[in-house]
C-alpha cells in the first residue's frame, strides 16, 4: 500500500479574515498564491524575535505593493495571522496577540 501523505490544514485568525475580505480580486489571486508558497514551504518567511517569536512574516509583491503574510505553523498546520502592507503592521499584529 502507498504512503498516504497527511493533509496540511490551513487556519484563519479573524485579523486575517478581514483584511483578505477588503482587498480587490487581482490582490486575492497574490496572496493566494502566497498561501501556497507557505503551505508548500512554511520556512519561506522570516521568523520574528522578541514578542513575536514563533511568527514568521512572508513578503510578498502584490500588484500595486509589497505585501506582509503572518503565519504560525506546524507540521500538519499553517495558521493565517494578519495580512497588510507594512505600514502599522507589527504594532498591529503585537496588540492582536
Amino acid at each position: 500500500m502507498p504512503a498516504v501523505e497527511p493533509r496540511i490544514v490551513v487556519l484563519q485568525e479573524r485579523e486575517f479574515k478581514v483584511a483578505y475580505k477588503k482587498l480587490h480580486p487581482n490582490q486575492k489571486k497574490a496572496v493566494n498564491a502566497a498561501i501556497l508558497e507557505i503551505v508548500d514551504n512554511p520556512l519561506i518567511g522570516v521568523e520574528k524575535k522578541g514578542d513575536l517569536k514563533g511568527v514568521f512574516v512572508h513578503k510578498f509583491n502584490c500588484p500595486d505593493r509589497l505585501f506582509l503574510l503572518a503565519y504560525q505553523w506546524d507540521p500538519l498546520t499553517r495558521t493565517l495571522l494578519a495580512l497588510g502592507v507594512h505600514e502599522n503592521f507589527y504594532r498591529d499584529m503585537k496588540r492582536s496577540l
